[in-house]
């Protein structure tokens, strides 16, 4: 609902953008400590420079350097780190964009071409691949609000996308604390696949057409995950 919220303020006119705080950087830089440091330092040097009578022999040997040089470099690091950031973003919005993409295709072949009750589960299992999936990159960095108690309980609660019984066969996976809880989900589904091949319900040609879409979203979903461990350049 936030991020939705945030991308609705794109079309308000930019005076009452800047007056939001939520969904906004503001916060961060708030209680970020350097902030208040790097001021402080410079209220210090200002209320020093108005209190004495010389110029420093340090002004002295700053007006004989170049430091237009420094912050040359500063804004070539700033210009890359922000691009590859932004080009960061966007791949992981189209691994997103994939993944929903897989689901709403196996939902799809599923609805004609299974049982209720095994489409049903399949879909069920599937979905709660992806819950997961997000729910596991809240171990990246500080944490985000996608966690097990507040997202997939959430969803699990209104959806039912697994029983109690699952819930805890899987509970040696901490949610949380990676991707292995959303690996076990995408077995399960080509488990589900197979076994529906299996009991003659689809024949080799469809339970390709399902496999190969449950790893597509696999690697969609991983390659969320590839950045984990990997911070721009510059940082």
């Amino acid at each position: 609902r936030l991020r939705s919220a945030v991308l609705l303020r794109a079309e308000l006119p930019f005076y009452k953008i800047i007056m939001y705080w939520s969904g906004t950087c503001l916060k961060a830089i708030s209680t970020d400590l350097l902030v208040y440091i790097t001021m402080a330092i410079y209220i210090g040097i200002r209320i020093f420079a108005n209190n004495i009578n010389y110029i420093p022999e340090s002004a002295t040997l700053l007006e004989q350097t170049n430091i237009g040089i420094l912050g040359g470099f500063l804004s070539f690091f700033l210009v890359l780190f922000v691009n590859q950031t932004n080009g960061r973003f966007l791949d992981m919005y189209g691994f997103a964009k994939a993944c929903s993409g897989r689901i709403q295709d196996v939902a799809g072949l599923a609805r004609v071409q299974l049982p209720a009750d095994v489409a049903k589960r399949l879909v069920r299992h599937f979905n709660a691949a992806q819950v997961s999936g997000y729910v596991g990159l809240n171990a990246i960095g500080h944490g985000s609000p996608y966690s097990k108690k507040f997202f997939f309980n959430h969803y699990n609660q209104k959806h039912q996308l697994l029983t109690t019984e699952e819930m805890r066969m899987l509970d040696h996976h901490d949610m949380d604390k990676g991707g292995l809880f959303m690996k076990e989900m995408v077995t399960w589904c080509q488990e589900d696949i197979a076994k529906a091949h299996k009991d003659g319900l689809i024949d080799t040609y469809k339970e390709q057409l399902f496999q190969d879409r449950i790893l597509a979203f696999r690697a969609a979903m991983d390659g969320m995950y590839d950045y984990s461990d990997q911070p721009p350049h510059f940082f």
